[in-house]
This record gives structure tokens, sequence and C-alpha cells, in this order.
């Protein structure tokens, strides 16, 4: 396992004790997301559903790509990668 990067935007912060960026150990994007809320729980319900997948509205990339254009959850991870979690922006 890797311990690999995770950016949150602002309106996550609050749930992680204000941080910007918080490292969790996974050796695929899935269990990095696990390890997220296993450290943080008061990120599960901005994060998942009830079902336990990620919620519509949230982006995940992975060293600046799109996850749902890679292997989505089983994305491999390496030392060194960055995930950047993103709300979906919506308006106008």
């Amino acid at each position: 396992m890797s311990e690999i990067s995770v950016r949150l935007p602002t309106v996550l912060r609050p749930q992680a004790n204000g941080q910007s960026s918080v490292n969790v150990t996974g050796s695929t994007v899935g269990e990095v997301v696990d390890g997220l809320v296993a450290d943080y729980p008061d990120l599960e319900s901005n994060l998942l559903d009830d079902g336990g997948a990620v919620r519509k509205f949230i982006n995940i990339y992975l060293n600046d790509e799109d996850i749902r254009f890679l292997e989505k959850l089983e994305t491999p991870v390496v030392q060194g990668d960055e995930v950047a979690i993103l709300p979906a922006v919506a308006g106008g």
C-alpha cells in the first residue's frame, strides 16, 4: 500500500479538521476513498450514498485525470500520486 495525498475542496475541509490535503494509504482509488472516510467519518455523507457508492455529483481525479475515464474506483495508485476530490459545480 502506498501513501497517497488527497486534496480536498474548501467545502469539505470542515469535515477533515480544516485540512486542504491529507495523506491516506491504499493501492486503489477506492481504498483511498475508504481510508479517507475511515479517518474522517464526517466526510462519508458528503462523498458516499447510502449504498456506499461515490455520489454522482462528486468527481475524483488521479493526477488530474478523471477516474471515470480510467478504471474508476479500481484505478491503481502508487506512492507520489495525488487524488483530488471535487464536487460538481452547477448554476448560472
